[in-house]
């Protein structure tokens, strides 16, 4: 990467001004979009109706990172900051707060839960021991629970937010009993606790019950997450990367159908089998290329 000003580790006081105008003048396009003679479309917008495009923005952002181009990264950063501005303005319109709020609360949170950087000399550090990411994930859970919003919670688990897809769900209810010790030590169990949830799941095909069925699938993904977890990977990025080797794979059958000039549907199964082997031998090649020139 050539060398630029994002590189230096801090924004000077001049640019700083530069970015409060700037970060300003986003404010005013968005009072302006809900003003009395603004967009028809952006004052109709609710709280509920807005909801849609906050999940899609924020996917966006996911893939902008897949794809490593920091063109679109920025102009999907600028989206979600948009939808935060969008929550921001209607409930400055209902009287509750504005986004002024939302930066001193968002500043006050985030000095306060990294004491080791913002405030006193952690203990770790007084007793000569390097801090490491495990003290400071513990302390964080301590000063959350200190909070008064937090103080209401009754269970470790409250602060997982159920509208999260099941998989992210799934994870962080998992990753929350961990802490407290509710959590294998080794791997083993953990794979038993697959094999057991899948035969559960066989038996239960075989017995033809819909609702069984469905409780044990539950069970079996439940299960696999666990393990994900156990293996620090994250099954929601996982599943994600899945999907995107299947529609590659699959694009690429297309492809070459398209160049034989045969429709998919005149095809048969096993001559897709053979070029979706292709698709996956020429991913193995792709991946070797990268990882060399990575080396050099």
């Amino acid at each position: 990467m050539s060398k630029s000003r994002y590189n230096e580790p801090w924004i000077g006081f001049e640019e700083k001004g530069i970015m409060s105008r700037r970060f300003a003048e986003l404010v005013s396009v968005m009072e302006r979009l809900r003003a009395k003679n603004g967009c028809p479309w952006d004052r109709e917008q609710t709280r509920e109706s807005l909801k849609p495009f906050l999940l899609e923005e924020a996917y966006e952002v996911l893939e902008a990172i897949d794809e490593e181009d920091p063109e679109i990264l920025k102009e999907e950063l600028g989206d979600v900051l948009f939808q935060i501005l969008f929550h921001s303005q209607i409930a400055r319109e209902r009287g509750e707060f504005g986004i002024e709020d939302v930066l001193s609360y968002t500043i006050d949170k985030m000095t306060r839960r990294h004491p080791h950087v913002f405030g006193t000399v952690p203990s770790a550090v007084r007793k000569g021991r390097r801090l490491t990411a495990k003290d400071v994930l513990g302390r964080w859970e301590e000063l959350k629970q200190r909070e008064k919003r937090n103080r209401k919670r009754k269970s470790v688990l409250d602060g997982v937010p159920k509208p999260l897809p099941a998989l992210m769900r799934a994870y962080q209810l998992q990753t929350r009993a961990s802490r407290v010790g509710f959590d294998w030590k080794e791997l083993r169990p953990v794979w038993n606790k697959v094999r057991e949830e899948l035969k559960e799941l066989e038996h239960a095909v075989e017995e033809g019950r819909v609702r069984p069925i469905r409780h044990e699938f539950g069970d079996l993904f439940f299960s696999l997450v666990n393990l994900a977890r156990v293996l620090k990977l994250d099954p929601e990025e996982s599943l994600r990367k899945a999907n995107q080797r299947f529609v590659d794979r699959f694009h690429y059958i297309e492809r070459k159908a398209g160049k034989s000039r045969r429709p998919l549907s005149e095809m048969t199964l096993a001559e897709m089998d053979r070029l979706w082997e292709e698709a996956k031998a020429a991913e193995k090649k792709a991946g070797k290329k990268t990882t060399m020139r990575l080396a050099r």
